[in-house]
């Protein structure tokens, strides 16, 4: 099979599921390199710019989310488009340039290989600003803390998700970024099997939709409901 059929394959059986919110200036690269793999569906989380017409004009499929409703919410509209069209998994990728759509075919070759629930893609954290260093580090010991076993960078957004585990988030409680770490959560109750992609670290100064006290007080949140889940008999 050529490299060219084996994308053409990919694109009969996994999205690419980009999360956007007034990302109109940065989303066009990320579409145009994804689409070269897989097709795309960006949800548009309540923009306020041209968000919308630029993913459109991009050619990618685009689904309107309206009031804001974050990144959980997005995602999950997402996975009920997907499981609709009976697609077998999903690539998640933020909008903003973070997330190099080239390193698709890692997570691609990861699901061919093991057929694996939830593949994260991992990044080095020493590559980081050293404050997000420092964020990412506490965060991955304390998640996996809670959780009982080690999970590698869970605040990362680059994701492979299967089909039977979209079936069990799409009524999930979380509906901002914390609900990326109740995927995790979800996957490990149900036995899923877990597995990680290589990715670059890629940050370029960019300005970020988290309020660092806001996520930092949900991330607390959802670990110690995470811990409490994990002790009970």
């Amino acid at each position: 099979m050529t490299e060219e059929n084996e994308i053409l394959d990919a694109k009969r059986k996994i999205l690419a599921l980009i999360p956007a919110y007034n990302e109109g200036a940065r989303i066009e690269p990320v579409i145009a390199g994804a689409s070269r793999y897989l097709p795309v569906l960006v949800i548009d989380d309540g923009s306020s710019d041209d968000t919308a017409i630029v993913s459109k004009a991009a050619g990618a499929m685009v689904l309107m989310q309206n009031p804001n409703q974050g990144k959980g919410a997005a995602l999950r509209a997402g996975f009920y488009r997907a499981l609709a069209e009976q697609f077998e998994a999903v690539v998640t990728l933020d909008a903003d340039g973070q997330h190099d759509p080239a390193e698709i075919p890692t997570f691609l070759k990861a699901y061919d290989e093991g057929k694996p629930d939830l593949i994260i893609g991992r990044r080095q954290f020493k590559d980081m600003p050293p404050v997000r260093r420092l964020a990412n580090t506490l965060g991955e010991k304390t998640f996996s803390w809670a959780i009982g076993r080690e999970v590698f960078d869970n605040q990362s957004g680059y994701r492979l998700i299967s089909n039977r585990l979209m079936m069990d988030l799409v009524d999930g409680d979380e509906a901002g970024f914390e609900f990326e770490l109740e995927m995790i959560v979800v996957a490990v109750r149900h036995g899923y099997e877990l597995d990680w992609a290589p990715i670059r670290t890629i940050y370029a100064g960019e300005s970020s939709h988290i309020d660092p006290v806001h996520h930092l007080t949900n991330f607390l949140r959802v670990a110690w409901k995470t811990r409490r889940i994990s002790k009970a008999p």
